[in-house]
């Protein structure tokens, strides 16, 4: 999710489930390590629970931004093992790794050693033609020898080589017996599923299975999907905000980051699905993109967006 899950995003997510885990996008070890530690790591506490996920492969440089991590209050650090980009293989790290479960495991050990909060890893079922169950489970095995405890699992092949990134979300096929199989065996693990869920129905079939759901582009592009999530997966009793109360709720934060040098439109490229599917979507995503509307605007232009989809 890089450039997507960013703190505007997060924040703006939060208002609508207050219980699910939020993630950061991949923040690489060297950013950390050689780069705007605040422009990375910077969050508003109502995001909490939120996880750091790193993208890296040496130890201890992993240890050193877990680290950081805590020190900037954090919930969990998540290594990804599962991105099949070329700009993220050049650097060694995200799905190329499950060719080396052995590091990814000295990886997992290092950042324990360094810190108290929980460390998990996401990861994919294999990589080119690695798509065995038994290999994704012997990669698991090493892994959780380290100390990892809690697996997200994206239930597709990553294929290193001729597809993209968004052709290797779509093209693999999808195996969630996989993850189901690996719950099974592995009951002290927590195991979470991720990959293709786009529907609370989905979500709920999966619990059957599995111990959690990571929802990743339908949460962005769809995000009143997760309206729902608090009372349906988490117990809670309070109404969820409507998408109005939403916009009305997000006018402070703007304000503030205006405040802070932001643009508008760093915040409001983020919310463009809030009325998918409802009517006046297409005003609401129109006035919200518009290069007249943004160039010089305030928080008052998500009033007159709202006020758009109304009229």
């Amino acid at each position: 999710m890089l450039d997507w899950t960013d703190r505007h995003y997060r924040y703006f997510a939060r208002l609508i489930t207050k219980n699910t885990w939020l993630y950061t996008e991949m923040v690489t070890t060297g950013a950390l390590l050689h780069g705007d530690v605040p422009r990375h790591l910077r969050y508003h506490d109502a995001e909490h629970p939120i996880a750091l996920q790193l993208g890296g492969s040496e130890p201890q440089d992993l240890a050193q931004c877990a680290r950081l991590a805590a020190e900037w209050g954090y919930d969990e650090v998540n290594l990804n093992v599962g991105c099949p980009s070329e700009r993220v293989q050049k650097g060694a790290f995200g799905a190329c790794l499950m060719a080396e479960p052995q590091l990814v495991a000295d990886c997992v050990k290092a950042m324990r050693d360094a810190v108290d909060i929980d460390i998990t890893v996401k990861h994919r079922i294999g990589i080119n033609d690695i798509d065995s169950y038994d290999a994704m489970r012997a990669f698991v095995d090493v892994v959780a020898d380290a100390g990892c405890h809690t697996f997200i699992v994206h239930a597709r092949n990553a294929i290193l080589k001729g597809l993209s990134p968004k052709e290797n979300r779509e093209i693999p096929p999808l195996k969630y017996e996989y993850v189901y199989r690996l719950k099974q065996e592995r009951p002290d693990l927590e195991i979470l599923i991720n990959g293709g869920i786009k529907s609370n129905e989905e979500i709920a079939a999966h619990l059957q299975h599995v111990d959690g759901v990571m929802v990743g582009r339908e949460a962005y592009h769809n995000p009143y999907l997760m309206a729902e999530w608090d009372a349906l997966f988490y117990g809670a009793d309070s109404r969820p905000l409507s998408r109005g109360k939403v916009v009305e709720a997000l006018l402070p934060y703007v304000a503030a980051r205006l405040q802070d040098g932001s643009n508008v439109r760093h915040i409001a490229r983020h919310v463009l699905g809030l009325f998918q599917g409802q009517k006046g979507a297409r005003q609401w995503r129109r006035m919200l993109s518009d290069s007249k509307e943004l160039h010089g605007a305030d928080e008052g232009l998500f009033i007159r967006a709202l006020l758009a989809t109304q009229g």
